[in-house]
C-alpha cells in the first residue's frame, strides 16, 4: 500500500477511531496523543495489515493498546509533550501540524540516525529494552549504550526541530 492509499484510509477512519480513543483513554488530549501515536505505528507496520477493509479495526486495536501504555508507561507522554514542546502537535488546538508532515519528520529523524545510534535507539526508545539490555545484544558496555543513547535522543530532538524550523 502506498502513502497515498494510506493517507486516503486515514481520512476516512480516523474520526470514528478517535471517538472509540475518547472512549477509551477518557480524556480528549489523551485520545488525540493516542491516535497520533497509532496512525505513526499503523505507517510503520503497513506490511502487517491483511485488507483496507479491515483498517478500522487495525487502528483501533493499536490504539487501544497505544492507550493502555499511556497509562502504564510515561515515557510515551513524554515523547507526546516533547512533540508539543517543539510544536509538532498542538493539544489546545487543531492547528497542529499535518500528520502526514509529523510522520515524515519522525520517520526522517529515525532513518537520519547514523547506524551506531540507531539501533540502540530502536531497542531503547520502541522496543523498549533497557540500556542494559541493548547494550548487551549488541555487544557493548553499558556505558557505551548509554553514550549512545543519549547522543541518538540529542539528534533526533535536533533533527525534529529543523524538521519544524524548515516546514
Amino acid at each position: 500500500m502506498d502513502s497515498d492509499a494510506f493517507e486516503q484510509l486515514v481520512h476516512e477512519h480516523q474520526d470514528a477511531v478517535y471517538r472509540q480513543m475518547l472512549r477509551v483513554c477518557n480524556h480528549r488530549e489523551d485520545a488525540e496523543d493516542a491516535l497520533a501515536s497509532a496512525l505513526l505505528l499503523a505507517f510503520k507496520s503497513l506490511d502487517q495489515l491483511d485488507s483496507q477493509d479491515s483498517f478500522r479495526a487495525w487502528l483501533s486495536t493499536i490504539g487501544r493498546r497505544v492507550c493502555s501504555r499511556m497509562r502504564s508507561h510515561p515515557k510515551m507522554l513524554q515523547v507526546l509533550e516533547f512533540a508539543e514542546e517543539i510544536g509538532l502537535v498542538n493539544r489546545e488546538t487543531e492547528d497542529g501540524m499535518d500528520m502526514s508532515v509529523l510522520k515524515g519528520c519522525v520517520n526522517d529523524a529515525l532513518n537520519g540516525l547514523p547506524d551506531t545510534y540507531r539501533e540502540i535507539y530502536r531497542r531503547c526508545e520502541l522496543d523498549e529494552e533497557s540500556v542494559p539490555e541493548a547494550s548487551k545484544a549488541l555487544g557493548i558496555s553499558h556505558a557505551a549504550g548509554k553514550s549512545r543513547l543519549l547522543r541518538a535522543r540529542a539528534l533526533v530532538r535536533e533533527s525534529l526541530a529543523e524538521s519544524i524550523c524548515g516546514a
